[in-house]
């Protein structure tokens, strides 16, 4: 996503917010709501990073703690033409990643031990890749600031039902106005961010086959993810939900069909614009691409751990 469709997206989060402080305390409730907003955004946008990792126990990990996974990123991030990010591990059952971080100057992905003991070096590579594609499209500082927004919406209409609208505003919309918001505000939000997650994520396999040139080691690592994701659960991810978007498969149990309130796109939808892709890619160009890969440090027979 670019940095206008991003302002276009923060200003329309923000303008609700607003609303929903006019609603509850007039023009000084939306002045208030205004400084809110600023200072939650100026917040995300410093430290989200730093308390996503601490909310799943990441650790990190480099070149000596754990080689074979600090190095495939590094070739990765090389591959991308990215700084190399941070990297981190998960002690968590349930294989998933995700990125995090507010630029790719400041970027961390992290994945599970559960991903790196189930997958192949191909399949993680393919993980991995699509996890700093989302940093290369600013997905991270995006989908963390929106998130933030629209927690603070459904606090603050939940706070208008209990103030009962703005009594000072002689055209307010009064009780049923306040309850209609209570529903709507959150609603609206919701939609927001569930649509533009599930839209990044095409974006982000599209990128990540692009970087690691093997669509098809993304595609079955998705499948892999995706019916792993169902028996095994995520216990830091349930207790953080508001986080469940930025893991490349969800993490949460009782996962719904793709549709306008899911934070992922269906995974068989994924998986089958990936083979399309691979399709494109099989020509001349793909083929460079595999080439190349076949250098990497992911390409040797697989060997497990330690990953570190």
């Amino acid at each position: 996503m670019n940095y206008f469709k991003t302002a276009i997206l923060l200003a329309g989060m923000t303008a609700l917010f607003m609303g929903v402080g006019y609603l509850i305390g007039g023009s000084g409730g939306m002045m208030i709501a205004l400084l809110v907003a600023v200072a939650m955004n100026a917040f995300s946008y410093w430290n989200s990073a730093a308390m996503v990792l601490r909310m799943h126990g990441a650790r990190e990990v480099d070149a000596r703690s754990a080689p074979e996974f600090y190095g495939m990123v590094q070739q990765l991030a090389q591959n991308a033409g990215l700084p190399m990010p941070k990297v981190y591990i998960m002690d968590n059952p349930q294989p998933n990643a995700f990125a995090t971080g507010r630029n790719p100057s400041n970027a961390a992905v992290a994945a599970t031990t559960g991903l790196l003991n189930s997958l192949t070096r191909e399949e993680i590579a393919g993980v991995m890749a699509h996890e700093l594609a989302h940093v290369k499209n600013y997905d991270t500082l995006t989908m963390t600031i929106t998130a933030t927004l629209a927690g603070a919406i459904s606090m603050l209409a939940n706070f208008a039902m209990f103030f009962g609208g703005n009594r000072d505003n002689n055209g307010g919309i009064g009780i049923l106005g306040t309850i209609a918001m209570v529903f709507l505000a959150p609603l609206a939000a919701m939609v927001v961010q569930m649509a533009v997650s599930r839209s990044r994520e095409y974006e982000a396999d599209k990128g990540g086959a692009e970087i690691s040139g093997m669509p098809l080691a993304l595609a079955s690592a998705l499948q892999k993810i995706a019916g792993a994701a169902k028996r095994v659960p995520n216990m830091a991810a349930e207790r953080n939900p508001a986080t469940a978007h930025m893991f490349i498969v969800n993490p949460l149990s009782g996962e719904r069909m793709d549709n306008l309130f899911s934070t992922h796109p269906d995974t068989g939808n994924r998986i089958a614009a990936l083979q399309k892709l691979a399709q494109t890619m099989s020509g001349q160009a793909g083929h460079a691409r595999q080439a190349a890969s076949a250098s990497g440090p992911w390409s040797q027979p697989r060997q497990r751990g330690p990953w570190g």
